[in-house]
């Protein structure tokens, strides 16, 4: 299917992964080429609000990182390798799915193809397997581990200062000149890491392959749901000592400590759009086991309130609080004097929304993206800094995030 797809301009791909632990609807779900888009640096929520409304159909899309700076009145002065729009959403020519818990595969179009004959391509395909043109894909940190860890201390002593207690800091990996298979790149990512909200996405001359495990926001009816994930461990390969490892995560006061702030911001968050009192946390410090590590995850739902819509969701709690810290404006103002690199679409969100008007969106984590127009490929990985972090854990952290995104360019046949 995603071979089919892959000859388009545009595609969203999104697999679950067989996960059932959260909230969801769909085994996988793929949306083909553009109908008609919204697109550009420029454009709005209320944009895509009118585009909504005036079809009532579906739309897939992503809202970059960077659309902080349209909602908060904020700047971002770091160069722009990637060229994803600050926003983009199409209304797909052709979505296919398989809804959670079912086998079989619905296809819906608007072209002039019959579903069945749209199937027959698909069953046609032959897929290709190779991730690279090189052996080995070796990628550069843009901050090294002395400088990492001499801005981790700087970033504590802001904590210590009273400007914030918790920051989301990220560094950027990268690679130029780089000649992939973005299909298959994401395909070996997915079998190395699969996680709940992977996603690969094609935007013209650009391609996200997302291997995330954490939601930022999913709407059913009127439920309102995020998921933020703070709190990390890697994964050990003898059972008994792995089982230590999660119970000394479940218990960290340090990962506690980082999560609950999450937490608390996100609570905040959803009371701007929800029913008075309607807010709970429902699940506070969940242990979930992924293929490198453990994490904490906890969920905070809501009912929407009767005047607000699922657009004035997504414009109150963006960016989610996991990516930023907290308070929020004045740790986005942080990253970007401290981060050397444009996160773009990285911790932003890809996601749809459905006809009913309902939605979700992932957070864009422990993913590739690849510009193949100027070769250059990257990747961003970061934690929560607090004023218990130990910088030399932080850094730890991030290369074991990284880890599946670095092993499938080595040694691969």
């Amino acid at each position: 299917m995603l071979q089919w797809a892959y000859q388009r301009n545009i595609l969203l791909f999104f697999d679950s992964n067989n996960y059932t632990h959260t909230a969801g609807r769909y085994e996988c779900l793929l949306a083909v080429d553009a109908h008609s888009q919204i697109a550009g640096d420029k454009a709005t929520l209320s944009d895509l609000k009118t585009m909504y409304c005036s079809q009532n159909d579906w739309l897939f899309g992503h809202i970059n990182y960077d659309f902080k700076n349209n909602l908060a009145h904020l700047s971002s002065a770091h160069s722009q390798h990637l060229a994803f729009p600050e926003i983009h959403f199409f209304c797909p020519q052709t979505v296919c799915y398989i809804l959670r818990g079912s086998a079989q595969l619905i296809i819906e179009t608007l072209s002039t193809q019959s579903p069945f004959a749209i199937w027959q391509e698909i069953d046609a395909q032959i897929i290709e397997e190779k991730v690279s043109s090189a052996d080995d894909i070796r990628f550069q940190k843009q901050i090294n581990k002395e400088e990492y860890l001499g801005i981790i201390k700087k970033l504590q002593q802001h904590i210590k200062d009273g400007d914030c207690y918790e920051i989301n800091f990220c560094n950027e990996a990268f690679k130029h000149d780089a000649t992939i298979n973005p299909l298959a790149t994401f395909t070996a990512l997915n079998k190395r890491s699969p996680n709940p909200f992977a996603a690969f996405y094609k935007l013209n001359d650009q391609y996200l392959m997302c291997a995330s495990p954490e939601r930022y926001l999913y709407k059913s009816g009127n439920t309102i749901l995020a998921q933020p994930i703070k709190g990390t461990a890697p994964k050990l390969a003898i059972p008994l000592e792995d089982e230590m490892q999660k119970t000394s995560l479940s218990h960290s006061i340090k990962d506690r400590a980082e999560n609950v702030m999450i937490v608390d911001l996100m609570r905040n968050d959803l009371a701007r759009f929800c029913k008075v009192d309607s807010v709970k946390v429902t699940e506070l410090f969940g242990l979930y086991s992924f293929p490198q590590v453990h994490q904490l995850i906890s969920s905070i739902t809501g009912e929407l309130a009767a005047d607000k819509d699922l657009f004035d969701a997504l414009r109150m709690s963006f960016p989610m609080g996991s990516m930023t810290g907290a308070p929020k404006y004045i740790v986005m103002q942080l990253i970007e004097q401290y981060e050397q690199a444009r996160r773009g679409l990285f911790s932003g969100a890809v996601g749809y929304i459905s006809p009913d008007g309902d939605f979700d969106f992932n957070v864009v984590i422990r993913s590739l993206f690849y510009n193949q127009k100027t070769k250059y490929l990257n990747y961003q990985t970061g934690g929560a800094i607090t004023a218990d972090s130990i910088p030399e854990q932080e850094w730890e952290e991030t290369c074991v995030k990284a880890l599946a995104m670095e092993q499938i360019f080595k040694n691969y046949e």
